[in-house]
């Protein structure tokens, strides 16, 4: 029996990449977005291509009432085998400018949307005994960056609860890490020069930014059986901008 994965965040360029491999690993899908629904609906054409399901699902888990707009679409909870949290952004700016109503949606998005969404989930993954769950972090939640004070907070928080989590659920066989991506190719950097994008590659090792496959790749691993004993971990994919 096919395994059958939840992204939440499945429209962001990280999420899409994340999706599609997925398909691609023969899993069946539950595809979340909050507003573009063009990028997911590519997920239906290449889920028929690869002969399995995928459901698409919206709700906007900024808000407090967005997880329970979320679980009421989904079919058949009882058949999740792992849940991949993808949904995310960034406000850029001092962050004495932030309102009052952007600091409760970051709250809301990154970590109180998450928490009541996998708590869901717990009960039928412990009386498996198994389970996965991944969440996207940030090489921000690491270390923090400055005008982004916000977000880097939302995402260490992301840390510790994955750290935390795991060794709750690790005597139920289910495993908790998170995926910590540096600078990758996607729309929440279209704010950059093409100048200023080059400078941050020339302080990467690897001299390059990363693209969302390699994200994907990396969740893959997690989510199969080839990572069964790792538990717990912040994996960062940042071709060596940090590496502690």
């Amino acid at each position: 029996m096919r395994k059958r994965i939840l992204v939440v965040g499945a429209s962001g360029d990280i999420g899409l990449a994340i999706s599609q491999k997925c398909i691609e690993e023969n899993y069946d899908l539950i595809a979340h977005y909050n507003r573009n629904d063009q990028s997911v609906k590519k997920l239906l054409e290449l889920a028929k291509e690869n002969e399995v399901d995928c459901q698409i699902v919206q709700a906007d888990l900024s808000n407090e009432l967005g997880v329970n707009d979320l679980l009421s679409k989904i079919d058949n909870h009882s058949k999740i085998d792992s849940i991949i949290y993808a949904s995310g952004q960034s406000i850029f700016g001092l962050i004495t400018d932030a309102s009052d109503d952007e600091i409760d949606k970051m709250m809301q998005l990154h970590i109180k949307s998450l928490i009541k969404l996998v708590n869901h989930f717990i009960p039928e993954m412990v009386s498996k005994k198994t389970g996965s769950i991944v969440v996207i972090s940030s090489i921000w939640g690491q270390i923090g960056a400055s005008c982004e004070v916000l977000y880097s907070t939302t995402k260490g928080a992301q840390n510790a609860y994955v750290m935390a989590l795991a060794k709750e659920l690790g005597p139920s066989g289910i495993r908790v890490n998170a995926v910590a991506p540096g600078a990758v190719k996607t729309n929440m950097l279209h704010t950059f020069s093409e100048e200023e994008l080059q400078s941050i590659a020339e302080e990467i090792p690897l001299n390059r930014l990363a693209i969302p496959n390699e994200i994907a790749n990396t969740v893959a691993f997690l989510i199969s059986e080839q990572s069964s004993y790792i538990t717990g971990q912040i994996l960062g994919v940042n071709g060596g901008w940090h590496t502690s």
